[in-house]
C-alpha cells in the first residue's frame, strides 16, 4: 500500500493515486460556510488550503508509496509528495487494528461532485455552544464568537453517500441569520427542541450532542483540524483555530483501522491502515497538484505526534489522503527539509493521533495509540511483528500500491 504522497497530480480516473499531504481538501460544505465564518478567509478548496503541503525536493520517493521511498527532502508548499515512512508497532497488542471512534456513511443528495464535504464547519474559535433540534430535523446551533451571540439554522442532510463520481455528497443547508434570510422570520426563537439524551457511539471533541425521536444523532464537535505540518508556526488563516463542526447521522459508524510497524529494515517507524464504512472503502477521486481533494468524497487524515523531536506535547506531523480505490493509507516518519533550509529529524513520538473529518455530514473521528521503540533485529517479537504487518499490508490493499516493508 503506497505511502502517502503529498501533492500529486491525480487524474480523475488515475488508478495509481498519489496522496496529498495538505489539509483536508475541498469540502464544499466547508467552503460555503467559510464565507460566513467571521474569523477566517474562505478557502478556495475548502479545508484543502489550510494545511501546508509537503513536497519532495529531489530524487527521493514521494510519500504516496513507501515502496518507492528513499531518503527524501521535503518542503512545505511544493508539488511532490511527502515520502512516508512506516511506523511500527512495538507490542503484541498492535497486531490487531485499533478501532476508531467512527464516521458514518449512508445516503443522500445527488449532483455533480464538487470540493470535498464532511461534518460541516459552522464557525471558528467559539464558546458557549448549544444545540437544539426540532421534530422535523431542523437544528439551531447557538454559540458565541467575536463577542457576539450567533444562532445558525441548519437542515436538510443526514449521513453520507458512498463514493460516487456522478453525484455530490450530502451537505446541510445553512442560514446564519437564524431563519430570517431563508424563511423571513427568526425561526431560532420558536424552534422547539425535541432532541433528547445522546445515545450514539462515543465520539471525540464533543461539546453538544443529542438523539432525535427518529433515532438519528446530532453532534457539535470542536477541534483544531487545520495546523501547519511539522510543528511549524501558523502561516495561513485558520491554522490553529478551533473549528466548530456539525454532524447528523444514523445507523452504524465507519471504521478507521490503524497499525504500526517499521520499514527499510527497521530504520523508520511506519503507520498504515484503512478508512472504511460497512466494509467498503472511503476515498475520493481527484486532488489538486498540492494533494487537496477536488471532489466531495476525498478525506484527509491528520497525523499528530506526542513528545517528539518537535518538542513536548502534541504537534502536527502531517496530513495525507485515504487512497482510491481501497481507502488505505501509509505514512513513514522520515527526516525532511523545510523552506528555511533546516533539516528536521523524523517526528517519531511517544504516541500518535490520527484524525479526520467524517464524510458527508457524519461526525469527525480520531484514533490514538502508542508509538514503537527502535527496531531490534535480534528481538524475536520485533521480527515476527514486522513479518505479520507486511503480510497484513498486502491483504488490505485492493488496487493501490503496497507500502514499503
Amino acid at each position: 500500500m503506497a505511502e502517502v504522497r503529498a501533492h500529486s497530480r491525480h487524474a480523475a480516473r488515475e488508478r495509481r493515486w498519489r496522496k496529498a499531504l495538505s489539509a483536508h481538501g475541498g469540502e464544499p460544505a466547508l467552503q460555503i460556510v467559510d464565507r460566513r465564518v467571521p474569523d477566517a478567509a474562505p478557502s478556495k478548496h475548502g479545508q484543502g488550503d489550510q494545511v501546508s503541503a509537503v513536497r519532495v525536493e529531489r530524487a527521493g520517493r514521494a510519500p504516496g508509496c513507501q515502496s518507492k521511498q528513499v531518503a527524501i527532502e521535503l518542503r512545505v508548499g511544493g508539488r511532490s509528495g511527502h515520502g512516508a515512512r512506516t511506523v511500527s508497532a512495538g507490542s503484541a497488542r498492535l497486531l490487531s487494528p485499533v478501532r476508531l471512534v467512527g464516521i458514518v456513511v449512508v445516503l443522500l443528495a445527488a449532483a455533480a461532485p464538487g470540493p470535498a464535504e464532511a461534518s460541516q464547519l459552522v464557525a471558528r474559535n467559539t464558546s458557549s455552544e448549544r444545540l437544539s433540534v426540532s421534530r422535523e430535523g431542523k437544528a439551531v446551533v447557538t454559540y458565541r464568537a467575536n463577542g457576539r451571540l450567533q444562532h445558525v439554522f441548519a437542515w436538510g442532510a443526514v449521513n453520507a453517500l458512498m463514493p460516487s463520481a456522478t453525484r455530490k455528497q450530502a451537505e446541510f443547508q445553512v442560514d446564519y441569520s437564524g431563519g430570517w434570510k431563508r424563511f423571513g422570520q427568526p425561526l431560532w426563537k420558536t424552534l422547539r427542541n425535541t432532541c433528547g439524551k445522546y445515545a450514539g457511539p462515543a465520539l471525540p471533541w464533543v461539546v453538544a450532542s443529542c438523539t432525535a425521536p427518529d433515532g438519528s444523532h446530532w453532534a457539535l464537535q470542536r477541534w483544531r483540524r487545520s495546523q501547519a505540518n511539522f510543528a511549524l508556526p501558523p502561516f495561513k488563516t485558520g491554522h490553529g483555530a478551533w473549528e466548530l463542526r456539525l454532524s447528523h447521522w444514523s445507523g452504524p459508524v465507519a471504521r478507521l483501522d490503524v497499525w504500526l510497524d517499521w520499514s527499510y529494515g527497521g530504520r523508520w517507524q511506519h503507520l498504515f491502515g484503512r478508512l472504511s464504512y460497512r466494509g467498503l472503502p472511503v476515498h475520493g477521486f481527484t486532488t489538486t497538484p498540492a494533494g487537496d481533494p477536488l471532489d466531495s468524497y476525498g478525506r484527509v487524515l491528520y497525523l499528530d505526534t506526542l513528545d517528539s523531536a518537535y518538542g513536548s506535547g502534541w504537534r502536527r506531523e502531517n496530513g495525507f489522503v485515504a487512497r482510491r480505490p481501497d481507502g488505505t493509507f501509509c505514512y513513514g516518519f522520515v527526516p525532511h527539509r523545510i523552506p528555511s533550509g533546516e533539516t528536521l529529524p523524523p517526528g517519531t513520538g511517544r504516541r500518535y493521533q490520527l484524525s479526520t473529518s467524517g464524510p458527508g455530514v457524519t461526525p469527525d473521528i480520531s484514533w490514538e495509540g502508542d508509538g514503537l521503540g527502535e527496531y531490534d533485529s535480534e528481538d524475536v517479537f520485533h521480527r515476527e511483528h514486522e513479518a505479520r504487518m507486511n503480510e497484513l499490508q498486502q491483504l488490505i490493499v485492493d488496487g493501490s500500491e503496497s507500502c514499503h516493508s
